[in-house]
């Protein structure tokens, strides 16, 4: 029977708000990891060196074509036989980082290249040189392209910090498995789980929200001044 004492008595437990930190750190320390790797490799598979071109694409091949669960177990159990010892922690943020950071270097591939060949060759005949068009016109105007699927893969971030419970760090899904072999508040204690996974998601989907719109402001002002019918002159000549 559900236990409505359990429920309520749970969802602030010191545990649960301790894996909730943790879920939080994990993501946002992930997600640093995978937006450096994937500008890195997003340039590489841009290059026109084939040798850069063919390591950054049997990356995206390799990270995205495994399921994630794998990667962290062979982190976890595999490092060490090759005498490479990191904690339960660095495992997680490694395993999350480098298969986020093959999603995030086709997004930011993509991103990049929607922004028109004109304004490149425009800066090109300005004198700026490779690091500075990419930093003055192509990041800034990309980013209307990028903003959107990156707050995505943000908040499946959110979630999939949860498999990291495989290896035993204490997120939230860890501490909440931790307290059901406690006291037995299966339901209960899942629900918690997942209305806190709710709560993450669904504030991050706020401020996405706005960070979509100060990216994309200076878009919809242009195509409403398109839009927006010419007025009549008022001059009798030119009537």
């Amino acid at each position: 029977m559900w236990d409505w004492g359990a429920f309520l008595g749970y969802y602030f437990h010191p545990l649960i708000l301790k894996g909730v930190l943790y879920t939080l750190f994990i993501s946002v320390a992930s997600m640093i990891i995978g937006i450096i790797l994937g500008l890195i490799f997003a340039l590489m598979l841009m290059s026109k060196n084939k040798v850069l071109n063919k390591i950054a694409g049997f990356y995206t091949w390799a990270w995205r074509g495994t399921p994630l669960l794998v990667q962290l177990i062979l982190i976890f159990a595999g490092l060490p036989r090759l005498g490479i010892q990191l904690t339960v922690l660095q495992c997680a943020l490694a395993g999350l980082g480098i298969n986020e950071g093959a999603y995030l270097a086709e997004i930011f591939r993509g991103g990049i290249l929607a922004v028109s060949k004109g304004q490149l060759s425009a800066a090109t005949a300005l004198g700026m040189d490779y690091p500075t068009r990419m930093r003055l016109i192509v990041i800034p105007q990309s980013m209307r392209f990028i903003v959107p699927a990156l707050g995505n893969r943000i908040n499946s971030m959110i979630k999939m910090s949860s498999l990291v419970s495989v290896i035993s760090l204490s997120e939230l899904l860890r501490s909440t498995q931790t307290l059901i072999q406690e006291s037995f508040k299966v339901l209960e204690l899942f629900i918690v789980a997942a209305l806190w996974y709710l709560t993450l998601t669904s504030t991050w989907n706020i401020i996405q929200t706005r960070i979509e719109a100060y990216y994309g402001r200076g878009y919809k002002e242009m195509k409403s001044s398109k839009k927006a019918p010419a007025k009549k002159s008022s001059n009798p000549i030119n009537s």
